[in-house]
């Protein structure tokens, strides 16, 4: 049986955790965080705006 994932596409932030051993682990992202802020969109100038 493959991995359970959950991903919470979130409007300010989003989150990605998988089932081990019965339990959620949230994954962390490059930074270490555990939270990514949400890109919400691109100005005119190429700047992302996000969530935060």
């Amino acid at each position: 049986m493959g991995k359970i994932i959950g991903i919470d596409l979130g409007t300010t932030n989003s989150v990605v955790a998988v089932m081990e051993g019965g339990e959620p682990k949230v994954i962390v992202n490059e930074e270490g965080d555990r939270i990514t802020p949400s890109v919400v969109a691109w100005d005119d100038q190429g700047e992302i705006l996000v969530g935060q």
